[in-house]
């Protein structure tokens, strides 16, 4: 397992280093088409879609649509929707649980985290052609979130977050990954060689209180992203969301905490551009 977790992280890397290292944006977006497809095929599986791949395609039709002909300055009030979908959906779903999968509403919800997903993907494009490293700045809040998440919880877990859901997951493990993000975010604040970051704009526009209630918000949704797809595939009877990624499960066990965080971070973005 360990050998084909490496084996495919590295051919991932060889894909994506490149591309963000040269800056090349018309292979960023070809890739982003292709992950977003994948992810997309995955939601529908979950929410037991009679027709995933005919969904998917469809979605992703309007993902290339928005690339590649509307742009995407036009669809930046997609943010907006995706942050307040979470807030008044996906959230209280972690309290009142999922509908069935044959009743109307789980259609419904199906919709409404595909188009959560769909921003997300936006976001992520939007954050690339500000700068690869501002893109990698937002995403490493998550993954060191989760890596400091998985630590803290080893040494310290005790008492369990959300037991019905992922029972491995713990309060001190979550609040050792929102420490982990803030010392690490402050690290790169601190660190002036490393150039124009998500959290050196935020701290340069908003000082350090704005900073650590920016960053805290985000670590809460990347935690809430997280246990909303441990959720739909617990109900689907899933262990991942697919196998297209040899050891590591799908591609939405990959982004799921993106899915929630980088609308959110996109849209502070937008503000922060505006004061």
């Amino acid at each position: 397992m360990l050998k084909t977790r490496v084996i495919t992280a590295l051919i991932l890397l060889a894909i994506l280093l490149p591309i963000l290292y040269f800056d090349f944006f018309p292979a960023f977006a070809a890739v982003s088409v292709v992950f977003f497809a994948a992810a997309a095929w995955e939601c529908f599986r979950l929410f037991k879609s009679p027709r995933p791949i005919v969904w998917a395609v469809v979605w992703t039709l309007i993902f290339s649509v928005i690339l590649f002909i509307t742009g995407l300055p036009g669809v930046r009030s997609l943010y907006a929707v995706c942050v307040a979908l979470w807030a008044l959906r996906f959230v209280p779903a972690l309290r009142v649980g999922l509908p069935s999968p044959e009743a109307v509403s789980n259609r419904l919800l199906n919709g409404t985290y595909m188009l959560s997903i769909l921003g997300c993907f936006v976001a992520i494009v939007d954050l690339f052609q500000r700068a690869p490293l501002y893109l990698l700045s937002v995403m490493a809040v998550v993954w060191v979130a989760d890596i400091g998440a998985y630590f803290s919880g080893k040494g310290f877990g005790r008492h369990k977050l959300a037991p019905s859901i992922s029972p491995g997951k713990s309060w001190e493990g979550a609040i050792g990954g929102w420490l982990a993000v803030l010392v690490i975010s402050a690290a790169v604040v601190m660190c002036s060689v490393l150039g124009e970051t998500f959290q050196f704009k935020l701290y340069s526009r908003w000082g350090w209180l704005g900073f650590i209630g920016v960053t805290t918000l985000l670590v809460a949704a990347s935690v809430v992203g997280d246990l909303f797809e441990s959720q739909l595939k617990r109900r689907a009877g899933f262990k991942d969301s697919s196998n297209l990624l040899p050891g590591h499960g799908g591609v939405l066990d990959r982004i799921d905490a993106l899915i929630p965080v980088l609308p959110l971070a996109a849209l502070f973005d937008l503000w922060l551009m505006a004061a």
